[in-house]
């Protein structure tokens, strides 16, 4: 029985951040957050650049200062992707980080001030042809919904966001996404499918302050991936206490694992047992450090032994069957060669790139040809 695992996406509006489509038909975007001080300009462009250079589509800087306002202004001339402007309570920095180019401005309606604040950030973002980007957090909801609902929850959520909304919707303007992020796994999946349901705009995703590395990627898969599953999402960030470039990566695995992102290459691994004709874990570390600077959509199986190797080979365009004394290399889906199991390392990355430069030549090749 064939399983139709084709994702049926939300219809949402399209928006623009730089050069970045997000809603509509587009790719899911994947984004991150700078960690360094935003005026030491070296560093927060070394970090940029590391970002972008791991995949990253949209990059957002925090603009706490109007020091930092001019910072953003240098920085903004030294990178390619598109920066968001992270601004909260003082209305000036908007208007001022909105004329020295930034691609998005991050807001809440809410705490930037009065009605006619709020008016002229929204006027400064048409005027720049900018989007804004309203964030709800359940770590900072406001006083009132707090006494209303108790605690926290998604109901408050979203009664927190319908309120920013309107006040943009009041002011003629729909040229915004949204996030609506809790720590909770239960409480951030249920926000935004209640949301989603109330508004056109694209989604932003997100488990807020999701943990380190290993805990904060576990809990981020399991509620950014249910909702890309059912369709909600336009545009994702994996919150880690890590290093920002960890976001990125962790972001395009959960993309490709649903298929809606092939980016990079598709590693499928044997978790290795004691059949295993090679060190399965030690190659896989190896190979994913190597060729992390792949950017084509290439799958690629490592499996230690006769079992599952053949199978999960025939389904990838370079598979690795482990075997003794030899482990048999396959070549788009055939048995092509055998290598001794002490150059399985240095083999398929040499492979691998080799499969990787036909790809590029093919589509090259395609591309002339229309």
């Amino acid at each position: 029985m064939k399983i139709n695992n084709k994702i049926k996406r939300r219809k949402s509006s399209l928006i623009k951040v730089g050069s970045v489509s997000v809603g509509g038909d587009s790719p899911i975007s994947v984004q991150s957050m700078t960690n360094t001080n935003t005026e030491d300009v070296k560093a927060t462009v070394t970090q940029i650049k590391e970002l972008q250079n791991a995949g990253a589509d949209i990059v957002r800087i925090s603009t706490p200062s109007l020091e930092s306002v001019d910072a953003f202004a240098q920085i903004k001339k030294m990178v390619n992707v598109p920066l968001v402007a992270d601004i909260h309570f003082d209305y000036k920095i908007a208007l001022k980080v909105a004329e020295k180019g930034a691609d998005c401005l991050r807001i809440n309606p809410g705490n930037i001030g009065s009605k006619q604040k709020v008016k002229e950030v929204v006027n400064c973002a048409e005027a720049n042809g900018i989007p804004i980007r309203i964030g709800v957090n359940a770590g900072s909801l406001e006083k009132k919904l707090q006494k209303k609902y108790g605690e926290p929850c998604p109901e408050a959520l979203v009664e927190s966001a319908m309120a920013h909304v309107e006040i943009l919707q009041k002011l003629n303007f729909d040229n915004f996404k949204l996030s609506i992020k809790a720590s909770d796994v239960f409480m951030m999946t249920e926000s935004y499918r209640l949301i989603s349901k109330e508004i056109s705009q694209p989604l932003h995703l997100g488990l807020t302050e999701a943990g380190g590395l290993r805990s904060g990627t576990v809990k981020s898969s399991i509620a950014i991936g249910q909702l890309l599953k059912e369709g909600i999402g336009d545009t994702i960030r994996v919150s880690l206490a890590s290093d920002p470039v960890d976001e990125i990566k962790v972001g395009f695995d959960i993309l490709k694992s649903l298929g809606l992102r092939k980016k990079g290459i598709n590693f499928i691994a044997c978790p290795s047992c004691s059949r295993q004709n090679f060190d399965v874990i030690k190659t896989m570390n190896e190979l994913e450090l190597r060729l992390e600077d792949i950017k084509e959509s290439i799958d690629v199986a490592v499996i230690g032994c006769y079992v599952n190797g053949p199978g999960e080979s025939k389904a990838a365009h370079v598979g690795l069957t482990g075997a003794s004394p030899k482990s048999l290399i396959y070549i788009d889906g055939s048995p092509d060669h055998k290598i001794d199991n002490d150059e399985i390392v240095n083999h398929i990355e040499r492979t691998v790139r080799q499969k990787v430069d036909q790809i590029k030549k093919e589509k090259k090749k395609i591309i002339t040809k229309a």
